[in-house]
């Protein structure tokens, strides 16, 4: 742990859920957030525009939850992070577990869209985390130093205007959250790596399963600077608790 202060940040991620009369209810019982953390949520591409007209005002900001590497061109369904920064995002997810497996995104294409978000003057929040089986064989550094290493070599400009989330995979939207301990020290090794390129200051979310029941022990580790939350985003009281543990 370092003496930085670091402001807690709770984002919620929609993934592909909703509706414009769902979010309609959902974004304005968040609205009035008036909370001491920082929340934002991340939805799906067809409705940042509600969410911008919606959030435009509150204590909330709001992000998508992919960007495309390339600035601009023949890239049928994808999306820049230029377009993006037109609907004023502040975030966007990069290296999401279920990108990394459902459409084989490397840890240098996930690099490379840290760098176009960067660039567009959105903050990343770049997920790593690792599978089951790669827990149980002892794996945990090894994985999360291979989909850290492209990313801390963008150099410390570029490290210093992103966000990292610790997800592992066996615990996203299966009700498993890691205990605390087990949290934390995944964080602390983040921590260090970041240390050791000259960004301590880096914000370091927690993801996986995350709900108002387990939000405040997990808080409470020197590492954890908030969450990334999935499933319990799309409830507003929950949210709501969550940020407020």
């Amino acid at each position: 742990m370092t003496d930085f202060i670091r402001k807690r940040l709770v984002i919620g991620n929609w993934k592909m859920h909703g509706t414009s009369v769902q979010n309609a209810a959902l974004l304005s019982s968040l609205g009035d957030y008036a909370g001491s953390a920082e929340l934002a949520v991340c939805v799906p591409f067809p409705y940042l525009a509600q969410a911008s007209q919606s959030l435009e005002g509150s204590a909330i900001s709001w992000g998508a939850q992919d960007v495309s590497a390339h600035a601009q061109g023949a890239y049928t369904g994808e999306v820049s992070a230029a377009m993006l920064a037109d609907f004023a995002c502040r975030w966007v997810l990069v290296g999401h577990s279920e990108r990394r497996a459902y459409h084989g995104e490397t840890d240098a294409l996930v690099a490379d869209k840290t760098q176009a978000a960067i660039g567009a003057g959105l903050t990343p929040v770049v997920c790593i985390g690792e599978t089951l089986a790669e827990r149980e064989a002892g794996r945990l550094q090894e994985v999360m130093l291979r989909q850290l290493d492209q990313v801390l070599a963008l150099g410390g400009d570029a490290l210093s205007r992103i966000v990292l989330a610790y997800e592992p995979v066996w615990a996203i939207g299966t009700g498993q959250s890691a205990t605390p301990e087990l949290a934390q020290e995944a964080h602390a090794f983040i921590r260090a790596q970041l240390e050791r390129a000259g960004q301590p200051q880096v914000r370091v979310l927690y993801g996986g399963s995350v709900n108002a029941a387990n939000a405040a022990s997990l808080f409470e580790m020197p590492d954890i600077d908030g969450a990334l939350v999935g499933g319990a985003s799309l409830q507003a009281q929950e949210f709501l608790r969550i940020a407020a543990s």
